[in-house]
């Protein structure tokens, strides 16, 4: 079954005007906050750094927790550390600067490795609710605020890389009536997709039987897709966060462009 609302991408872009208008200079590529990491991990925030630079973006910016203060790699050369609470997420008292990074950026990544802190959640919010600015969330950042799933997904310009099963409960914190299930055909994941993305504003991306799904507007686009690590690792979220960075007034025919090269 086909639906109208429904694109499917090839290893070419639907939307090749996006990697065309992709800036050349450095000074045009676009600023972009990777915040992430606990004291348990902070690989997630590394990755996403190099891999943003690789990608293209003009400047990267590395928000962590300072228990990482003397254990980072060189590579990562544009590093702010924040302080962290006795649970080993951020602290409250990394709000301003977390705040001066997002301010700093024209749009913020937060990559996970975030731990389940109250405070951390909290600070989070504070910056996307104080922000109009785009946020890109992945892995256990988009768990961290499925608390507080309503402001999430009505927020505008906000993009979320979510697993199936991350993308069914966010539907259900919200008593969104169409739920989503894993016995089901992608026909149907996309219906639900599209009728979800016309109540809410926000770019949603998952995974689902071998394809990348990125919905927005009621609009649906689904690519096959061989490699669903890199979703888990936050390397498509990472790549979707350059190219929204750099193509602000069609961030969704840019998601759906990273697809191509993540």
């Amino acid at each position: 079954m086909d639906f109208d609302y429904w694109l499917k991408q090839t290893d070419k872009s639907l939307f090749p005007d996006i990697e065309w208008a992709k800036p050349e200079r450095k000074s045009l590529a676009g600023k972009l906050a990777i915040i992430g990491g606990h004291s348990g991990g902070m690989l997630a925030v590394a990755d996403a750094y190099q891999q943003a630079l690789e990608s293209g973006i003009g400047e990267a910016r590395a928000i962590l927790p300072n228990t990482f203060a003397k254990t980072i790699s060189s590579s990562v050369a544009d590093t702010i550390f924040v302080p962290t609470n006795p649970s080993g997420g951020m602290g409250k008292d990394s709000l301003e600067q977390l705040k001066a990074a997002t301010a700093w950026a024209d749009a913020t990544l937060l990559i996970g490795d975030s731990g389940r802190n109250s405070e951390t959640a909290i600070m989070f919010e504070t910056l996307l609710r104080e922000f109009d600015k785009p946020f890109i969330l992945t892995r256990d950042a988009v768990d961290l605020l499925k608390n507080n799933a309503s402001a999430l997904i009505n927020r505008d310009k906000t993009t979320i890389v979510a697993s199936f099963a991350q993308t069914q409960k966010l539907l259900q914190a919200v008593l969104f009536p169409k739920q989503l299930l894993f016995s089901m055909q992608l026909a149907q994941v996309v219906e639900v997709m599209h009728k979800f993305t016309l109540s809410y504003p926000i770019i949603m991306v998952t995974f689902h039987q071998e394809q990348l799904i990125a919905a927005r507007d009621g609009r649906v686009v689904t690519m096959p897709f061989g490699n669903p690590m890199s979703i888990w690792r936050g390397s498509v979220a990472t790549k979707a966060a350059v190219y929204i960075t750099q193509h602000q007034n069609a961030p969704f025919e840019a998601v759906v462009t990273s697809f191509v090269t993540a």
